[in-house]
């Protein structure tokens, strides 16, 4: 045998609330009410599944009382029917707009209370479980974005030197900066997961100029110069501005303020945000740990070059932010060397 559901029933005279009580008890548990503080302590405490509300009430009315709950995280959803004598339009248009469901009109009719009750307590489990199915598949969207994102990532450095590591430890580094100039929350998650997927494009570049233990050739540059924009090609098929952003920073996270960069040689404000942040976690985190073919550099050294390179390489704004959460940046590295990667 199932539990029963749970009905608040709230009025300020104990009569009324009797009256409900007759109706309902064989089908359902009634709490009571007889004033609105009451009312929302109850609410709080117990969760009903629908509450029936009087609107005159002394202290705290009917629609104060719905205001409430309707700004209350855990009690929102659910359902208020208004139970008063008050059926003037304006004052049902009054109920609903502070987010009632239904209105019913004293003295109550018992078949008209039990199939008010039923109806939106079965609309309101419809919309449980609806909202349920779209919780896990937003869930599994962002799984399969996750799962897309390491693919990506890894395939740009599959046949690179750097170790695949790198290009969490950057985004970690990226997230931490675009937090520090005040990006919203939305954003720095963005970039956190488009960043390890700037060097996608490499999956276009041959070995022999990817695994080239030499200085490339004019003409081989040129060649790793296009993994910007094969990287670009590759994720703006996607039109999620997870994507889009991840496209963004593929093409432009090699531009440099002063406008030496490349592809297209931009230069300033022209390079897009998010690949100024990135280029600045991104040559760090290179500069800062082992490869095969250099040892790590000492952390000072690495804040001196981005120092020393803000306003031609790197946006000199971004570079002091990152050089005022230097204790962070450290932080965040120290815990990525505990996990001995």
């Amino acid at each position: 045998m199932t539990d029963k559901q749970t009905i608040l029933a709230v009025d300020d005279t104990v009569e009324n609330l009797d009256i409900i009580k007759g109706i309902l008890v064989p089908e359902y548990t009634v709490l009571a009410a007889t004033n609105g503080d009451l009312a929302l302590k109850i609410a709080e405490k117990k969760k009903p599944d629908l509450i029936l509300l009087d609107v005159m009430m002394p202290g705290m009315d009917g629609y104060e009382v719905c205001r409430r709950l309707k700004s209350h995280h855990e009690l929102e959803a659910i359902p208020v029917i208004f139970v008063t004598a008050m059926t003037a339009e304006q004052d049902e248009y009054a109920g609903f707009a502070v987010g009632a469901v239904d209105y019913l009109a004293k003295p109550v009719n018992a078949m008209i209370v039990k199939a008010r009750v039923k109806t939106h307590l079965s609309l309101a489990d419809q919309k449980r479980a609806c909202e349920q199915r779209v919780q896990q598949a937003t869930a599994d969207l962002m799984q399969n974005q996750y799962d897309a994102i390491e693919m990506l990532g890894d395939a740009g450095h599959y046949n690179d030197t750097d170790t695949g590591v790198h290009i969490w430890r950057m985004a970690d580094y990226a997230e931490l900066l675009a937090r520090a100039i005040n990006w919203p929350v939305d954003e720095q998650k963005k970039i956190k997961l488009a960043a390890p997927m700037h060097d996608t494009g490499k999956i276009g570049i041959s070995d022999e100029i990817l695994k080239a233990k030499r200085k490339l050739t004019v003409d081989e540059f040129e060649i790793m110069k296009t993994h910007t924009t094969i990287g670009y090609q590759i994720l703006n098929k996607s039109n999620t501005p997870l994507f889009q952003m991840a496209a963004e920073i593929a093409l432009r996270h090699h531009e440099k303020w002063n406008g030496s960069g490349y592809p297209d040689g931009l230069a300033g404000d022209q390079i897009p945000m998010s690949a100024r942040i990135v280029a600045v976690a991104d040559v760090f985190d290179a500069l800062t740990m082992k490869r095969p073919y250099k040892e790590a550099w000492p952390i000072e050294k690495a804040f001196e070059l981005l120092h020393k390179d803000a306003g031609s390489h790197f946006d000199p704004n971004l570079v002091e932010v990152f050089e005022s959460i230097k204790d962070e940046v450290l932080a965040m590295k120290a815990n990525w060397d505990k996990r001995g990667d």
